[in-house]
């Protein structure tokens, strides 16, 4: 039985390879894309007129990613054993004792749509990163939802993540259970997404995605920017009407900014319930948590499952911190590793080793970083106006409490994520 299972499991790595190189199916229904939109806001109870519906072309490829199922599996046990792991005292104390000092406040919330990211291999999965504020997850639902079959044979599994028939009402529950950790019992009456100035955002449409979704289910939701805040007698407001609750899209993640003091304010004097909040941030997406993560030694003592530290020692690339005392051999390493500031977001600041100028290797010395084994993203093939490319393929998870929202891809060119590609942008995850 277990050669079979594992010639399964080559038969359907193999599978999957194959349809990522060579199938270039255009998967997205159009029509049924724009259906489910009018259904979202129409079922908020609002009569929206049809221009403000959003346009989401530019957010989506018309190609599917294709990953085993196995895969899928792997990819979740990583998230739970890293879950498991932060909640280890050992690793608390080490994680805190660098994170800003707002981290040591834990109001009760553990992160509202949490993202890990992975690159596909030969190896298996590789985790990437850890994200508090991970976008696209509304974005992604309607996407998936607006997918025709491709490249397969029914008899094989499901084409789109077995959450998306379930995503709407887990989305609901994920801000109750946020609101009621902290709150311990009833509703929020009025939720504020907030981002600086969120209407000029990249994703400001899935701002409105999650809106809709939150009002036609009994929440006043409101998008704004954090500057719009008032907070007077323990009552953080917004017009004159309080604020219950916020679904935290900044990423100032220590909310240190000065325009984001009234919001700072109101959280630490528990007034308001912030998800994901700075001590999510620090407990687990902090760049730096990844050197621990990859440290199985460390992580055994401390006391995780030996199966967890196995898992967490295959999927999470080796990670160190960046100091000067080991520039040279980080500099001869240097095409083989993937630097990374420890407060950036987005890809923003940082550098493939092999791309390194000494002046830009300088700077990295001067700043904080840490310094990730590369793991060379996925591929897909690709057919734009009928020329063949190949784009580069990251795989997230959205979760929440260590369960799985959602699963869905990003194609792309380039050194790092970016939705500039032809073709590319975020794509639905058939599992074989």
């Amino acid at each position: 039985m277990h050669d079979e299972t594992r010639n399964s499991q080559q038969t359907a790595s193999t599978n999957a390879a194959l349809l990522n190189r060579h199938c270039y199916c255009i998967t997205l229904d159009q029509d049924a894309l724009n259906s489910n939109l009018r259904d979202q806001f129409s079922n908020a109870g609002i009569d929206f007129p049809a221009t403000a519906i959003p346009e989401l072309d530019h957010f989506f490829s018309d190609t599917a990613v294709f990953v085993p199922e196995r895969d899928i599996l792997t990819m979740e046990g990583v998230v739970q054993a890293i879950e498991k792991a932060s909640k280890l005292p050992s690793y608390l104390t080490q994680v805190l004792s660098w994170a800003p000092d707002i981290a040591q406040f834990d109001p009760g919330p553990v992160g509202a749509f949490m993202g890990y990211d992975f690159h596909l291999g030969p190896e298996g999965p590789q985790l990437i990163e850890v994200n508090t504020n991970a976008g696209g997850a509304f974005l992604n639902a309607v996407l998936a939802r607006a997918q025709s079959r491709c490249c397969q044979p029914p008899q094989h599994a499901p084409a789109i993540s077995p959450a998306l028939d379930r995503f709407d009402d887990a989305a609901f529950q994920m801000f109750k259970l946020e609101w009621q950790r902290q709150r311990g019992e009833s509703m929020p009456q009025r939720l504020a997404i907030v981002d600086d100035a969120p209407e000029s955002q990249f994703l400001f449409p899935e701002f409105q995605l999650a809106q809709r979704l939150l009002m036609a289910r009994g929440i006043e939701t409101l998008v704004l920017d954090p500057a719009e805040f008032e907070y007077a007698n323990g009552e953080l407001t917004d017009g004159g009407k309080r604020i219950d609750m916020v679904y935290n899209r900044l990423v100032d993640f220590a909310l240190e900014a000065p325009n984001h003091a009234t919001l700072r304010r109101a959280y630490l004097e528990g007034a308001v319930v912030v998800t994901p909040n700075p001590r999510t941030h620090a407990v687990l997406a902090d760049k730096r948590n990844l050197t621990l993560l990859s440290d199985s030694q460390t992580l055994r003592e401390w006391g995780l499952d030996t199966k967890d530290v196995e898992l967490l020692g295959r999927a999470v690339p080796k990670t160190r911190l960046v100091s000067r005392d080991d520039a040279t051999e980080l500099w001869r390493d240097r095409r083989r590793l993937f630097f990374k500031p420890f407060s950036g977001h987005g890809s923003k600041g940082v550098y493939r080793g092999e791309k390194l100028t000494r002046r830009v290797f300088e700077n990295i010395l001067e700043g904080d970083y840490i310094a990730q084994d590369l793991v060379p993203p996925g591929e897909r093939g690709l057919k734009i106006d009928d020329t063949v490319t190949t784009g580069k393929v990251d795989i997230r998870l959205y979760t929440y409490d260590g369960t799985t929202l959602l699963t869905a891809a990003r194609i792309y060119k380039g050194q790092t994520t970016n939705f500039r590609t032809p073709g590319g942008g975020f794509a639905p995850i058939f599992q074989v």
